[in-house]
């Protein structure tokens, strides 16, 4: 089944030039102009990914992207003309799984919406569920929970989770991490997985300043605590 992907952008030409690109390669496409509109076509159409670029009239993307975050776990690749290191972690921090900068290449972003929907959706048919400590989490259907709450992540909170999770105790450098929840095109950008971490630990954790499921191998990376 083809993914629908909500396009966000104040320019018509850009909304067509990535519509006509984003449709040859299978994707079903809806657009939205403004930050008000994508959340009411967000609404109706519940898509599978949301390109979003961070300059838009009535609401920013970053407005946007926090709204869209409140809804569930849609994946969310961001577009912005930005190029410091600091706008790049704000995006990460209000819940973008992906940042692109302007201008781009429309094969490296169809690129890495494929990356994000692959985290998003899954690849397996046989039911996967990890336990630790309070900690349910469903591979399949890409959902976690603490006790018996619901915990709503990111896909890229998600795919770290059960990166770490799944091998308790070994330690993972950043790199790898990235590898395995991004894919090669984020891998200029280790750091980020550090955004991505404390967000995880800020829901999963009782006390993120002590965190006793992600922990911090200072000077390799993480693991996920073993005595559980």
């Amino acid at each position: 089944m083809e993914a629908t992907l909500l396009l966000v952008d104040d320019e018509p030409r850009v909304l067509d030039v990535m519509a006509t690109f984003l449709q040859g390669e299978g994707f079903r496409i809806v657009t939205a102009q403004t930050g008000r509109e994508a959340l009411e076509v967000f609404q109706k159409h519940q898509p599978d990914l949301v390109v979003l670029d961070w300059m838009l009239p009535e609401m920013s993307g970053l407005d946007v992207c926090r709204e869209l975050r409140r809804m569930g776990s849609v994946g969310i690749i961001m577009v912005t003309a930005r190029t410091e290191e600091a706008d790049k972690i704000v995006g990460l921090e209000v819940g973008a799984d992906d940042y692109i900068t302007k201008p781009f290449s429309l094969r490296e972003l169809a690129a890495r919406i494929r990356s994000v929907l692959r985290r998003t959706q899954g690849g397996g048919d046989e039911p996967s569920v990890l336990r630790r400590g309070d900690l349910t989490i469903d591979e399949t259907k890409f959902r976690v929970w603490k006790g018996d709450q619901e915990i709503v992540l990111t896909p890229t909170e998600f795919k770290i989770l059960v990166t770490l999770a799944s091998r308790p105790g070994t330690v993972y450098s950043r790199l790898q991490l990235l590898q395995s929840a991004l894919g090669e095109s984020y891998l200029n950008y280790e750091r980020t997985v550090d955004t991505h971490v404390s967000h995880l630990r800020k829901k999963i954790e009782d006390d993120p300043a002590e965190p006793r499921y992600i922990q911090t191998v200072y000077g390799v990376g993480y693991r996920f605590g073993e005595r559980l």
